[in-house]
């Protein structure tokens, strides 16, 4: 069975998207997705949301992007949102302990919060199960070609992820995968055979990012307080 799925989503539960998840899980389904992993910024409220109004054939999965000291991690198969602000270490040891795989986003992007910054990098990426070989939000630079590499020396799997924070970027970039990633054990099994389809989000898109922000700071619906509130509807 081959399984289609992005792997890094935002939707309105993050402080920089206006996409809601309602919106986001249409548009995953339509464009052919099996499986989205919503993963917003310290908060898994929008992947709840998305999860119940998933349309037939199209599996969510929980996740969060967690803004450790040391840079930021990808958690997926979450049960309990992870809080931000401790090591990276720590992050990874509270995610195993749902039952929940880590993935690293964007190692190399010196625009975003990257653990290029830690010189533990390596000792981190030991500890995860894949590393972002290719995310469509890299603008220019070696980025992507970079976190490519490392994956290649730590013999990790190398995944796409659109990292969408509209709705024209979900699934623009995605992976091709045997078996049924549904279940951390399915996707560590169907990552043996990923085969990432990059695609690259336009400069339009990416400028909705900064916009989105500025909204959001207008409504009050900044960074996600520890603990997190209940987020905001998106359009």
């Amino acid at each position: 069975m081959k399984a289609y799925i992005d792997l890094h989503c935002h939707t309105s539960a993050s402080f920089d998207c206006l996409a809601s998840p309602e919106s986001v899980v249409r548009a995953a389904a339509r464009r052919g997705l099996t499986h989205l992993a919503i993963t917003d910024h310290d908060t898994i409220a929008g992947a709840l949301r998305g999860r119940a109004a998933a349309p037939d054939g199209l599996t969510v999965i929980v996740g969060e992007e967690v803004k450790t000291a040391d840079g930021d991690l990808i958690a997926l198969f979450l049960a309990e949102a992870v809080p931000p602000g401790r090591p990276a270490r720590e992050t990874i040891a509270a995610v195993r302990a749902q039952g929940g795989l880590v993935g690293i986003p964007h190692p190399f992007d010196r625009h975003r919060g990257s653990m290029l910054k830690d010189p533990r990098l390596e000792a981190i990426g030991r500890l995860v199960d894949w590393v972002e070989a290719y995310n469509a939000r890299v603008v220019g630079g070696d980025g992507n070609a970079r976190a490519a590499d490392f994956a290649r020396e730590l013999g990790l799997p190398g995944v796409a992820a659109s990292d969408a924070h509209s709705v024209l970027e979900v699934g623009v970039a995605y992976n091709a995968l045997d078996g049924d990633p549904g279940t951390p054990e399915g996707l560590l099994s169907a990552l043996r055979t990923v085969e990432i389809v990059p695609g690259r989000a336009s400069y339009l898109v990416r400028t909705l990012t900064p916009i989105s922000k500025l909204v959001n700071r207008a409504r009050g619906n900044t960074r996600v307080p520890w603990p997190p509130a209940a987020p905001r509807d998106g359009s």
